[in-house]
């Protein structure tokens, strides 16, 4: 008899179309961005910890759309999202449209605690100035300089225009957590918000189902609440079926939709699950008993 998993992870680099010369990129990004958090798990540390981390690595590598990958809104001006959901506790915190930070999902972090459970533009601004600590490291910059990674990778960033990335972690202590990053869509109209900070619909954590994390468009994923979804669904399916058939509502949607979507997902017993509606989805995970592994589709 197998014992199950007493931790598991799973992140993904953004649901979209792949290049072949961005191949080794997107997998060597998500490995390392994997190896962050699996050493932080592997070592007894919690979920949360480890989240945060898979996040910063993949927010710090212009590969993806989130940190200094972000791709910038009709106005030339990088504008980001990011959240967090403790599955023990059902805290959120979220941002979006918050300019200036390097890392977002941080700024998500140290929202948890906090009553609001979602901040926007130059309020999540002015909280992260708050929090600007070696605790917490928003590390504030420049608004402008968020532009440089995009400006040097511009050719990714072209293919990485409505992507997110997302993390989902379970500690050997049973506790779950959820997370997301991006920049959103490149050129889009300034204050636009998809559906990466919106519990319900880019993420979601609870202790007694399980988590996940969503990436593609935020308008389709929103409207169906994909995350909501598959959180029902796995209270009488197995992770890998509530993830693919929650995906299946995007055929409820027109043609004239754009519905590129992929979802990730850990049960509350530590399995892996994902799957996706798009011609690429970028995944890497680990368990206690799987070595790591990536993928470029499934």
């Amino acid at each position: 008899m197998i014992d199950p998993p007493i931790w598991a992870l799973i992140l993904h680099g953004g649901a979209k179309e792949i290049a072949p010369e961005q191949e080794e990129a997107n997998r060597r990004g998500c490995l390392a961005a994997l190896v962050a958090g699996q050493q932080i798990l592997k070592a007894g540390g919690h979920a949360l910890d480890a989240a945060e981390a898979v996040l910063r690595a993949l927010e710090n590598d212009p590969t993806f759309n989130a940190g200094f990958g972000s791709v910038p809104n009709a106005d030339g001006q990088v504008e980001m999202d990011a959240a967090l959901m403790d599955g023990k506790t059902l805290a959120v915190g979220a941002v979006a449209g918050i300019q200036g930070v390097r890392h977002p999902v941080s700024v998500a972090r140290a929202l948890l605690p906090e009553m609001p459970t979602l901040l926007i533009g130059a309020g999540a601004r002015r909280f992260a100035e708050q929090s600007d600590s070696p605790l917490y490291g928003a590390e504030l910059c420049d608004p402008a300089e968020m532009l440089s990674p995009q400006q040097a990778a511009s050719e990714a960033a072209e293919s990485a225009g409505h992507d997110t990335v997302g993390c989902v972690a379970l500690d050997q202590y049973g506790d779950l957590v959820a997370g997301t990053s991006t920049g959103g869509l490149n050129g889009t109209l300034p204050g636009r918000v998809g559906d990466s900070p919106l519990p319900g619909c880019g993420f979601y954590a609870d202790n007694t189902l399980g988590g996940v994390a969503l990436s593609g468009h935020g308008e389709a994923i929103s409207r169906l609440m994909l995350a909501g979804r598959i959180m029902h669904e796995l209270e009488r399916s197995d992770v890998q079926s509530a993830v693919s058939a929650a995906l299946n509502h995007l055929n409820r949607l027109t043609d004239t939709d754009k519905t590129d979507a992929g979802a990730i997902a850990i049960d509350a017993g530590g399995n892996v699950g994902w799957d996706h509606r798009s011609p690429h989805f970028a995944v890497a995970y680990a368990t206690s008993q799987h070595s790591p592994q990536v993928f470029l589709k499934r």
